[in-house]
C-alpha cells in the first residue's frame, strides 16, 4: 500500500506594535502563534511586524506593508496568512481581496485546534457553537472560502454543507446548539450533585503548562498529554486517595492569552468544574520565559468566570529547565542564567509572592513527595471544615 504524507500548509505571522504592545511583547505573542500553527499542522516561513498608533481599519497594518506581504507570499507561492489579532469581517474582506489567498486571524486559529482536538460529544457542541458564533458576521466570507474549495487550517468544522445556509439558518442553528449545552449543563449539575460528598480540586492553568501529566501523576491515570497546545478539551474528573483521604481532582482546558470571548461563553458547563472546585491547583510552566503573565492571564480568566475567590496553590512545574539569576538592587551586570535549586527558587520572590506556592517537575518527578504533603494538608483542611462529622478520615 502506498503511503501518503500529508503536505504542511506553510504560513507567514504578522503582528502589530502599538502604544499597549511594544516589540518584546509582540514576538512573545508571535511565538505562542507559530506554536498555535505548528499545533494546527502548518509551517511558519516568515514573520512581518508593523508599528502603528492602533490597527488599521481598512487593513490591519496598513496598505503599504500589506504590498510587502503580498508581494512575499506570490514569490514564495505561500498559502496562507495568519494574524495575531482577531480581525473584524470588513478587515478580513479587504485584506482577502488584496491578497487573494487564505486569510486566518488568531481567533480562526484556536477555533480550527478545538475543533480538531475535540473527541467528545459536549466539545464538539462547544466548539461548534463557538463556530457558528465566529462565523455569523463573517458569512459572505465564508461563502467566498468554500466557492473556491479552500481546506487545511481555519477551515475545520461546519464546512462545504453550509454552502447554501443563510444568516436565519445559522442563528437557528446557533440557538438549537444552546439549547443542547443547557441539557449538557443539567446533566452535568445531576452528576456533580451525585458525586460523593468529597474535597473537589481543579488543576488550571495557561495550556501546555502540564496539568494533564501531573494529573496522570496524583490520579495514576492516563489523561492524554504532549507538548501541543490544547491537548486537553474535554474535562476529566478522577478520585484520588492520599493515605484515608480521598478527593475528587479535575483536569480543565488550559487558558491562552486573546482567548475568543465564544469559547468562554461555549465551554461554561466545562469551566463550572472550575468555579464549583474547592481547591484550584495553578499550574504554571517556570521554564517559559512569559511565565508573569501566562499567571495574569489565568487570574483575569478566572476573574471573568467568576471563580477569583477561591482558595489557590500555586504550582511551578518543569524546575529541571528553569533558569534565574537574582541581581541585587543596583547591580548592573550583564544577565546571565544560572540553574538554581529548589531550596534557591523557594527564597525567590516567585515564592514570597505566590504563597503558597510548590516547586516540582512533573516529567522528573521532582520533589513531588512535599507537593503531595502540601496538598495532603490543603485538602484535610477543607475536609474537616466541611465534613467535621466524618471521623473516618481522621
Amino acid at each position: 500500500m502506498i503511503e501518503y504524507t500529508p503536505i504542511t500548509e506553510t504560513a507567514v505571522l504578522v503582528g502589530l506594535i502599538t502604544f499597549r504592545q511594544d516589540e518584546t511583547r509582540v514576538q512573545e505573542t508571535l511565538d505562542e502563534l507559530e506554536f498555535l500553527l505548528d499545533t494546527a499542522g502548518g509551517r511558519c516561513v516568515k514573520r512581518f511586524v508593523q508599528k502603528l498608533d492602533k490597527p488599521d481599519t481598512r487593513t490591519f497594518v496598513g496598505s503599504g506593508k500589506l504590498e510587502e506581504i503580498k508581494a512575499f507570499i506570490t514569490a514564495e507561492k505561500i498559502g496562507t496568512v495568519v494574524f495575531d489579532d482577531e480581525l473584524s469581517p470588513s478587515q478580513l474582506r479587504n485584506i482577502e481581496r488584496e491578497m487573494e489567498c487564505k486569510v486566518l486571524d488568531r481567533t480562526t486559529l484556536i477555533l480550527d485546534i478545538f475543533a480538531k482536538r475535540a473527541r467528545t460529544a459536549t466539545a464538539k457542541t462547544q466548539v461548534e457553537l463557538a463556530q457558528y458564533q465566529y462565523l455569523l458576521p463573517r458569512l459572505s466570507r465564508m461563502w467566498t472560502h468554500l466557492e473556491k474549495q479552500r481546506g487545511g487550517i481555519g477551515m475545520r468544522g461546519p464546512g462545504e454543507k453550509e454552502i447554501e445556509t443563510d444568516r436565519r439558518i445559522i442563528r437557528d442553528k446557533i440557538s438549537l446548539l444552546k439549547e443542547k449545552l443547557r441539557d449538557i449543563d443539567k446533566q452535568k449539575v445531576t452528576q456533580r450533585s451525585g458525586r460523593e460528598k468529597l474535597v473537589r480540586v481543579a488543576l488550571i492553568g495557561y495550556t501546555n503548562v502540564g496539568k494533564s501529566t501531573l494529573m496522570n501523576l496524583l490520579s495514576k491515570s492516563d489523561v492524554f498529554a504532549e507538548n501541543k497546545l490544547f491537548a486537553t478539551l474535554d474535562t476529566t474528573v478522577r478520585k484520588v486517595v492520599f493515605d484515608n483521604l480521598p478527593f475528587l481532582l479535575t483536569d480543565t482546558v488550559g487558558f491562552i492569552r486573546k482567548l475568543p470571548h465564544g469559547l468562554v461563553e461555549s465551554f461554561k458547563s466545562t469551566l463550572d468544574e472550575v468555579r464549583e472546585a474547592d481547591l484550584l491547583l495553578h499550574v504554571v510552566d517556570i521554564s517559559h520565559p512569559g511565565f508573569e503573565d501566562h499567571i495574569n492571564v489565568v487570574n483575569q480568566t478566572l476573574a471573568e468566570i467568576g471563580a477569583a475567590d477561591k482558595p489557590v496553590m500555586m504550582v511551578f512545574n518543569k524546575v529541571d529547565a528553569y533558569s534565574f539569576q537574582e541581581k541585587e538592587e543596583g547591580d548592573l551586570s550583564p544577565e546571565t542564567a544560572q540553574n538554581v535549586s529548589l531550596d534557591d527558587l523557594k527564597r525567590t520572590w516567585i515564592a514570597r509572592v505566590n504563597s503558597p506556592a510548590q516547586f516540582i517537575s512533573a516529567t522528573q518527578k521532582l520533589n513531588l513527595e512535599e507537593f503531595r504533603a502540601s496538598l495532603y494538608q490543603a485538602v484535610h483542611d477543607i475536609h474537616v471544615v466541611r465534613y467535621p462529622f466524618n471521623k473516618l478520615l481522621y
